[in-house]
């Protein structure tokens, strides 16, 4: 995949997750003509998992006893996802529409992003390999890609 220059946008700032969220490591990622894949792995110490404050089970909402990991609010180890890929939509987002204004780069109706995103937890090596793989045959099988609107 050749990048344009909003492509490299896109790639730049991936890369700049690891500055501004220093307990993600970025992996494998490409970026499509209209969309974009990539392996975001969350490198906090504590295991990751909900920590919650109330019992969600209990009619009276009583609180549980959650010991050393009392003082964490339904939150997991490290950066939420959640707020990772919001910060960078917002980056790729803004840059874009400085580049529509500044550089004739093409306008976007609507959104620029979807709204939310597909997410897959990789829990082992081979879940690791097989998705950098997909993402790095991803610009070979564009032709083909459901998402392609130029498909023949």
């Amino acid at each position: 995949m050749i990048l344009n220059a909003a492509g490299k946008m896109v790639e730049k700032w991936y890369y700049e997750l690891e500055k501004k969220f220093p307990d993600i490591q970025c992996h494998g990622m490409i970026v499509m003509p209209n969309h974009f894949h990539c392996i975001i792995e969350n490198t906090g110490t504590i295991p990751v998992g909900s920590y919650l404050r109330v019992c969600p089970n209990s009619p009276t909402g009583e609180q549980t006893d959650l010991g050393e990991h009392d003082n964490i609010l339904s939150e997991h180890a490290g950066s939420p996802l959640q707020r990772v890929l919001q910060w960078f939509k917002t980056m790729t987002t803004n840059e874009y529409i400085r580049g529509v204004k500044n550089y004739g780069w093409e306008p976007f109706n609507g959104k620029f992003w979807q709204r939310n995103y597909y997410e897959h937890i990789v829990r082992n090596d081979h879940s690791f390999h097989a998705i950098s793989d997909y993402i790095h045959n991803n610009p070979a099988n564009w032709f083909a890609d459901r998402l392609n609107s130029k498909k023949p």
